[in-house]
């Protein structure tokens, strides 16, 4: 499918943020680029993007985006840009045959919204909007500007700004056919109106213009400073995981949150991000191996904050649309190294201490817990993801590093190898147990 962009306009509002709207950053990705990779990862393969105001250095970046993503895209310049927005959509014809999306370049839109618009199942002749049905909760909405719709039986039955009954919002968000452009020129004709809301008003008086209620997906206009900041309010609440465990929760993420608002700003990758946060690793456990409680303090400050940063390279893998295969893999290997280094220093700290055997029995026994443990939350998280809709009981390696800082501050490593060994094995078990009875479950069903 391809998808229609429409970049044209000044963004006089937004203008001490940014003098070109589509090129407004945020977290170091404008926003004309997070809306083509939000459509490109639900399916649209080419886009079409009309360009006006500052188009020369939009058109620019798009050429970018090209080498750099891999993305298919035309360019179309209308030259007219400080007229109505419909004009835009009108310049793009002749490159728009089939059924196609038609999103704003200045709006952010939840993957959702797109793949339920693309779902549906469209007839000739046809427009389909993602409609906002959440009046009452759209606070950072600017009401005067925002696009209100009146919606019947589903079927649009009238759209303006200035209406003053309605029950929706438009998100700017269409799956359309060939009939927006005929409504378009009908709407000029008898009108003299080239607002693309006036285009669809025409199809909505034939009831030709359907809507979709999001639900709770999320949308913006990023055409305010109020509405930029709440755009990145959004973006880091959507980077934290559901497999988060209670210490990434609660302790991590908003600290790795507040290190990834700087971080993403630059040109660092989530790859570099995992190995110094594994050199920081390799600092405390080198720390471990020395005798005396300074040394092993610093460590589990180093073992910490490594957990901490830990969390970054995810964030600004998913802020920046850089999530890879390898990139997943990369991490884990050397979170597992991380992992081997710090519960080896540690358990030689703990044996220099009066040089007792069963010590490093212990430590191997929290060595052996913590790599299976690691190894079984591939199987348990794909489980738990699909039988949870929100958060998890997870004992992981956030747990795994805080206790190991605790232990450190408190200057008692051997209890903290006694408690990791308990723990991470009994939580393998446990583990094993479930899935075990999920496998029964699954046999009977058959």
């Amino acid at each position: 499918m391809k998808c229609l962009i429409i970049a044209a306009g000044k963004g006089k509002r937004i203008r001490k943020i940014s003098d070109s709207k589509p090129l407004t950053k945020i977290y170091g990705l404008p926003l004309i680029e997070r809306v083509i990779l939000t459509a490109r990862r639900v399916g649209v393969d080419e886009f079409v993007v009309v360009t006006g105001y500052n188009g020369k250095k939009v058109r620019k970046y798009l050429d970018k985006i090209k080498k750099k993503r891999g993305v298919k895209i035309t360019h179309v310049i209308n030259e007219e840009w400080d007229k109505e927005n419909g004009l835009s959509v009108l310049k793009a014809r002749e490159y728009l045959e089939d059924k196609f999306l038609l999103l704003m370049g200045d709006h952010l839109y939840e993957e959702d919204i797109l793949r339920s618009l693309m779902a549906q199942d469209i007839k000739e002749g046809e427009v389909i909007l993602a409609a906002d049905f959440k009046i009452h909760e759209k606070h950072f909405i600017d009401i005067d500007d925002a696009t209100k719709v009146l919606v019947e039986d589903g079927y649009i039955k009238d759209i303006s700004k200035k209406l003053k009954d309605y029950n929706a919002f438009d998100t700017g968000a269409f799956l359309c056919t060939a009939s927006i452009f005929d409504a378009l020129e009908q709407s000029r004709e008898e009108n003299d109106d080239m607002r693309l809301s006036s285009g669809i008003k025409v199809l909505a008086e034939k009831k030709k213009a359907r809507v979709i209620d999001i639900g709770e997906s999320f949308w913006i206009d990023v055409d305010t400073v109020e509405a930029y900041e709440k755009a990145k309010e959004f973006l880091l609440h959507k980077i934290e995981k559901k497999s988060d465990g209670p210490v990434s929760r609660y302790l991590n993420r908003p600290v790795s949150k507040k290190l990834t608002k700087v971080l993403a700003s630059t040109t660092i990758t989530p790859n570099v991000v995992s190995f110094l946060s594994f050199l920081i690793s390799l600092g405390g456990a080198a720390l471990f191996f020395l005798r005396g409680y300074v040394p092993l303090l610093l460590g589990g400050i180093l073992a910490q904050f490594s957990s901490i940063m830990d969390g970054c390279d995810g964030e600004i893998a998913r802020l920046k649309y850089l999530e890879t295969d390898f990139g997943a893999w990369f991490d884990a290997v050397l979170d597992r190294y991380a992992d081997g280094f710090l519960l080896a220093g540690l358990t030689w700290h703990a044996y220099i201490q009066n040089f007792a055997l069963w010590k490093l029995f212990i430590g191997l026994l929290a060595l052996i817990g913590s790599f299976v443990n690691s190894y079984t939350a591939d199987k348990y998280d794909s489980y738990m993801k699909r039988k949870s809709e929100g958060h998890y009981l997870r004992i992981g390696r956030d747990i795994r590093i805080f206790i190991i800082f605790l232990g450190a501050l408190f200057n008692i490593p051997i209890v903290v190898l006694v408690i990791l060994a308990l723990m991470m094995n009994l939580e393998n078990i446990r583990r094993i147990w479930m899935l075990w009875n999920v496998s029964k479950e699954e046999l009977k069903r058959r």
